[in-house]
């Protein structure tokens, strides 16, 4: 850590003094002027001293592992870069914000104030020297510390180098597939099998099987095979569930994730018993396959109410333990207990090669291919060791680069998991200095910590890990993110049920174990009733779970140097308290417990340093105007946990000028209150909602506030289209300008509507003026009150794959949507006056004909309509001969029909495409011409392999499955 932290200090001293503050105050501030140039001089001093102890860092920060005395030299010399560092914040942030106060001032100036100003900038300037007086006494003091530091050193003769600090961007489609070759096909037959009752086991309730071996075998790879399997996703559980259970054992986290999974996420109840109750009813009768990942408590009192529980479970259930020890196996009654040995050397050489040779020339191969074979003999059978391994050698080509990692002093460590600390530790040394801060940072997270790419990033970024590079800082982040999953230090996880799109990512609990043993004490976890065991004088970084009901721990203030702070359950009280406790922090994340975060204290002004600041989980209707106060600000994600939630943005926003990201999350029903100025933030990449509203023309926030922000990137939804009032206001926006935006939502609902033929033409005026960008992916439409929604800039969106329409109550026909070459999703809903849709829905026009066969949405792939009340029919296109010069829908895979009830029939050309699935509801009259076996039309969706008509599941080997 040392070495990364000091890498970016040496970067920041150059720009610590202004050469335009000295030259501005000129000559009435000789002495002052005086004591700056002294700055500038300590500052060079500085910057060599940092230089000249960072050669020594490489070799110290490898011996810290064995030799105690170089590992409390390290610690020591992490306070002074810390404390260096805040220096230099404070610095940057009294600049900031006296540009700021020029900014404002400027544009409230008057002639007559002219004079008063003037003084008032005197004072200024003052002041700052002053401060930066009071910087450069500081400076003198941290140089005396590293001076004694630096001479404390030498006794150790550290080797010195100039390390490794270039970060390689990884190369395009870097991953490595290696489930095929673990070399546990047989284990995992063999436990398909018992999953689905095909062993001769007696028969238990519950039926426990338990995967016991060593940490960094296989046992939750194996597990995670098993629970992808296809034939085990087939055999009609009724639900699968996982749970990471780690260590300790908590009953209250664990019964709550079982009920969660059975759709009930009412988790507010905290009474044990009542928690039962309600995890035995949703059980009951109920076929499951449970898998409780990594349990290691070997009390029986904390298993035997989850065993009296799943008893209640119906025959032919399965609970799947993946544990360390033998013992949890017994404890648990398993039913049937596989030990997991250690690999093969063959199949640990069949893993290393694959993931070590990638890509590789045969004479590469060839060269190192006796070598790799020693290096992977090293991995003693352990998977996770053998794919750390190979990860780390992919990138090296040099026979020699081979050889040294074969020779490392790393493989004489002795180590409580055998085989497994020396090849991790090799991969972390082998990382440049700005991926090891990257990599250690995340032991602040507790073991089974689910993250994923864009909030890891945002922390690393506030905490100034990333080289910032105009706008590309996220890109280089993103990079390093990506050579930590391609070095096996980040698993990407499967399909844990969840329902977005985004991947999801842990550490393994080893490698976590290694994060923490290099993080020292600075990443401190305190999950949920554990005592605070831990020094938190030294600790950087915390995660805090509190329990229900229970307040923050008095203890952890004495943790005066937090530079994040992740707290999980807590509630608004002591929230001022705790903002004027941690006035280090880089980043803060509250997440409300259960929605009980109803307030954000005036408070938060005193966190100067912070960059990221995420608040999720609660019912805050309103950030206090004191927020505006924090210019070093780069992220704001507010996540509302209520329909009534937000209300308003603070009117000052403008001032967060190093704004980067601003996220808004949950329920966004209604419009709310839009900062006006937002205009000034125009480098901001991220704006996830915009909303156009206000009572009165002087606080009214227009859509030309967006005129500006041309760096927007990825999705923006934009609410309140309904209280535009000229069309010409839409056109001030310039979405066309806004080439980073891929996914846009348009939501017309407006507050008050007195003229409704009135709002109809201006709903058609502005939707035609928005014409966003050709290169639009997505696009969703909502409530927009108009006969015809088709603007004539839509048939322009070239790669528009994502359709989403909802219409509102005027729509009496649908647009010609065929026209949508690169169209994959379409969605249509709430079009309550639509009564038939014909084949001007498909866009066949009569000159079309002549142009010999045309494809009618040759993309399309899921095509779905929902609450349309009166649609009673859907016309096709008529004979034979129109039918031979026309393809409809070719890549046709998904049809759903919900809450359409008065449709009598369906069109025969969507039977001739290649739909897999095919979903009619019980409310619909299709749902009795297609029932199986008495539905009259039966034979025309026979051949499709999925169907869910009134609720029943119709698989392709013929057995009926209720759905859910």
């Amino acid at each position: 850590m040392a070495r990364a932290l000091v890498s970016t200090i040496v970067d920041q001293l150059g720009s610590l003094i202004s050469s335009e503050f000295k030259d501005r105050l000129g000559s009435f501030f000789a002495s002052e002027v005086t004591a700056i140039v002294n700055v500038e001089k300590e500052v060079e001093k500085l910057k060599l001293k940092f230089q000249a102890i960072q050669a020594k860092l490489n070799d110290a920060e490898e011996r810290q592992v064995k030799e105690k005395a170089v590992k409390l030299w390290l610690e020591r010399l992490n306070d002074v870069f810390y404390e260096m560092g805040d220096v230099l914040d404070e610095w940057n942030t009294a600049k900031i914000k006296e540009d700021i106060e020029k900014e404002e001032e400027a544009e409230t100036r008057t002639a007559k104030r002219r004079k008063v100003w003037s003084l008032t900038n005197l004072n200024s300037s003052v002041s700052t020297v002053s401060q930066r007086r009071d910087i450069a006494l500081k400076i003198k003091e941290i140089i005396g510390k590293l001076d004694e530091i630096d001479r404390e050193g030498d006794m150790y003769q550290f080797v010195l180098t100039s390390g490794n600090e270039e970060v390689v961007r990884p190369p395009t489609d870097s991953h490595v597939d290696v489930s095929n070759i673990l070399g546990r096909d047989k284990v995992k037959g063999d436990l398909v099998s018992i999953l689905l009752g095909r062993g001769n086991e007696e028969e238990r309730s519950p039926h426990v099987i338990s995967l016991v071996g060593m940490g960094g075998v296989g046992k939750t790879t194996l597990a995670q095979l098993a629970y992808n399997d296809s034939e085990v996703n087939s055999a009609h559980f009724e639900k699968k569930m996982w749970v990471c259970v780690s260590d300790p054992f908590n009953k209250f986290m664990v019964a709550k994730e079982i009920i969660k999974a059975f759709g009930d996420n009412d988790s507010n109840t905290t009474q044990w018993s009542s928690l039962m109750d309600k995890m035995c009813e949703s059980i009951w009768g109920r076929k499951l396959f449970l898998v409780l990942d990594d349990v290691w408590t070997e009390d029986s009192t904390l298993w035997e109410p989850f065993r009296l529980a799943l008893q209640n479970a119906a025959q032919g259930s399965r609970i799947l333990v993946t544990t360390r020890k033998s013992r949890v196996a017994d404890i648990m009654g398993s039913a049937k207990r596989i030990d997991l040995e250690e690999l093969s050397d063959d199949d640990c050489w069949s893993i290393f090669s694959t993931i070590a040779f990638s890509d590789r020339d045969s004479k590469q191969r060839k060269d190192l291919e006796e070598i790799g074979k020693k290096i992977s003999d090293k991995c003693k059978g352990l998977p996770l060791a053998t794919r750390t391994l190979g990860s780390l050698m992919r990138f090296k080509s040099r026979k020699e680069q081979w050889e040294m990692v074969f020779y490392s002093r790393l493989w004489e460590l002795q180590d409580v998991e055998k085989g497994l600390f020396a090849p991790l530790l090799l991969s972390y040394y082998d990382l440049p200095s700005p991926l090891r801060r990257c990599f250690i940072y995340c032991a602040v997270f507790p073991k089974d910590y689910i993250f994923c790419e864009e909030d890891l990033v945002s922390m690393w970024m506030a905490q100034g890990y990333i080289e910032s590079n105009a706008n590309k800082e996220r890109i280089m982040a993103r990079d390093y993110f990506e050579i930590l999953v391609i070095r096996s230090l980040f698993q990407v996880l499967g399909d844990y049920g969840y329902s977005d799109r985004i991947i999801r990512y842990k550490m393994h609990d080893i490698v976590h174990d290694l994060a923490q043993f290099m993080a020292k004490n600075e990443c401190i976890t305190i999950n949920g009733y554990e005592e605070l065991g831990s020094d938190l004088q030294n600790a950087r970084h915390l995660y805090l779970k509190i329990p229900n009901n229970a307040q923050i721990p008095e203890s952890i203030y004495s943790a005066k140097n937090l530079r994040t702070l992740i707290v999980v359950g807590y509630s608004d009280h002591n929230l001022s308290k705790l903002f004027h406790h941690f006035r280090r922090l880089r980043a803060l994340n509250l997440s409300g417990q259960y929605g009980k975060l109803k307030e954000i204290s005036d408070a938060v002004e005193d966190l100067i340093h912070l960059r990221y600041l995420k608040i999720s989980n609660c019912h805050v209707d309103k950030l206090p105007e004191t927020i505006c106060n924090l210019c070093n600000l780069q992220i704001l994600n507010i996540s509302i946990g209520s329909e009534n939630g937000f209300k308003k943005l603070p009117l000052r926003m403008s001032k967060l000028i190093n704004l980067k990201h601003l996220i808004l999350e949950g329920y966004w029903t209604h419009p709310f209150e839009f900062a006006r100025g937002i205009r000034r933030l125009s480098s901001l990449p991220k704006l996830s909602h915009f909303s156009i509203g206000g009572k009165d023309d002087s606080q009214r926030c227009e859509l030309g506030e967006l005129k500006n922000l041309n760096h927007l990137q990825g999705t923006l939804k934009i609410y309140g289209l309904g209280n535009v009032v000229d069309a010409c206001e839409v056109k001030n926006a310039e979405l066309k300008k806004k080439i980073g935006l891929y996914d846009l939502d348009l939501y017309f609902s407006a507050e008050n509507i007195k003229n409704y033929r009135g709002r109809i033409e201006t709903d058609v005026s502005v939707l035609d003026a928005l014409e966003p960008l050709s290169g639009l992916e997505n696009l969703t439409i909502h409530l927009c009150s108009r006969t015809t929604i088709f603007p004539n800039w839509m048939v322009s969106l070239a790669k528009l794959k994502r359709l989403n329409l909802r219409f509102g109550s005027t729509l009496e026909r649908l647009p010609p949507l065929g026209k949508l070459q690169f169209l994959e999703f379409l969605h249509i809903s709430d079009t309550w006056l639509l009564e038939k849709v014909g084949v001007e829905f498909l866009g066949i026009e009569s000159e079309n004909k002549k142009d010999g066969v045309i494809k009618i949405f040759p993309n399309l792939k899921t095509l779905s309509f929902m609450c349309l009340d009166k649609w009673e029919e859907w016309i096709g296109i008529g004979g034979q001969e129109e039918e031979a010069c026309m393809i409809i829908m070719p890549c046709l895979q998904r049809l759903e029909i919900c809450d359409c009830p008065k449709l009598k029939s369906l069109p025969d050309f969507l039977f001739k495409t290649s739909l897999q699935e095919f979903w009619v509801d019980s409310y619909s009259i299709l749902c009795k011409r297609y029932q199986r076996g008495t539905g009259e039309d039966w034979s025309k969706i026979s051949h499709i392999p999925n169907i869910r008509i009134d609720f029943i599941d119709v698989q392709r080997d013929g057995q009926e499955v209720i759905y859910e």
